[in-house]
């Protein structure tokens, strides 16, 4: 229970730690219209949380902290409207960002902090366990970490003899429908780690999680190399926007 009051006083105190609110010019007080929806709004998530606001109400509650000297509503409709939703806005490139008119060097940063922590919490709850029976952990941080992106990327979980996961690392990026996948080097990287197996993980931006043939092929090719070298391929998963496909329970592993 003190720990709760802990976090939601510290929370009270950084939305509180704002800039003296100006007009949106930048020369007086903002208006009071925007400073009352602003404490309404801090005070509906404190009481319930994310599940309380949608995602432009929750845009904005980061966006106050970016830019503090006016109204930001306008523009997290604008990032929504332009990139989809609430994930796809944290994960959007900072090129892509700097071209929303209203979006600056600061609010890129803050966004991908917001990404970083979210990517970061994900994680934590699948490093050094036991993949295998914390297998939703496991599929939660992968969409986590990449379903919302605009471009293919390949990851590989190394497990050791445990299945425990000892590294997660991204092993190439693409374009929105291809990543280059080099077998030999996954299996290499493997050894390095001294891992036992792996779980191949890529995204498909698209949002559907089917399996292409090159998907299948190169598959193929990773579990050739493993086999030769004494490494098990536990499974290849596709994430999609909402489900994941798993090669194993389709039987192509």
């Amino acid at each position: 229970m003190s720990t709760d009051r802990s976090f939601h006083e510290s929370m009270g105190s950084l939305f509180e730690s704002d800039e003296a609110p100006a007009s949106p010019v930048g020369t007086g007080p903002l208006p009071s219209y925007i400073t009352d929806h602003r404490a309404r709004l801090r005070a509906r998530f404190m009481a319930g949380g994310a599940k309380a606001i949608p995602d432009y109400e929750l845009l904005e509650l980061v966006l106050f902290r970016s830019i503090p000297r006016r109204d930001v509503k306008p523009l997290a409709r604008n990032l929504l409207d332009e990139f989809g939703d609430f994930n796809r806005v944290l994960t959007a490139s900072p090129e892509r960002l700097a071209k929303i008119n209203g979006i600056g060097d600061q609010t890129i940063v803050d966004l991908k902090i917001v990404e970083a922590a979210t990517h970061r919490m994900a994680r934590s709850r699948v490093l050094k366990q036991h993949v295998i029976s914390s297998w939703d952990a496991v599929l939660d941080y992968c969409h986590t970490t990449m379903a919302h992106r605009e471009t293919e990327e390949f990851r590989v979980l190394f497990l050791d003899r445990k299945n425990v996961l000892i590294a997660d690392e991204e092993q190439a990026k693409g374009t929105v429908d291809h990543v280059p996948v080099y077998p030999r080097e996954v299996a290499k990287r493997a050894l390095e780690l001294n891992a036992c197996a792996i779980i191949l993980v890529h995204n498909h931006p698209s949002g559907d999680p089917t399996p292409s043939e090159a998907d299948i092929a190169m598959t193929a090719q990773v579990q050739a190399a493993c086999t030769a070298l004494g490494l098990t391929l536990h499974d290849h998963l596709i994430i999609g926007k909402s489900r994941e496909l798993s090669f194993r329970s389709e039987g192509l592993i």
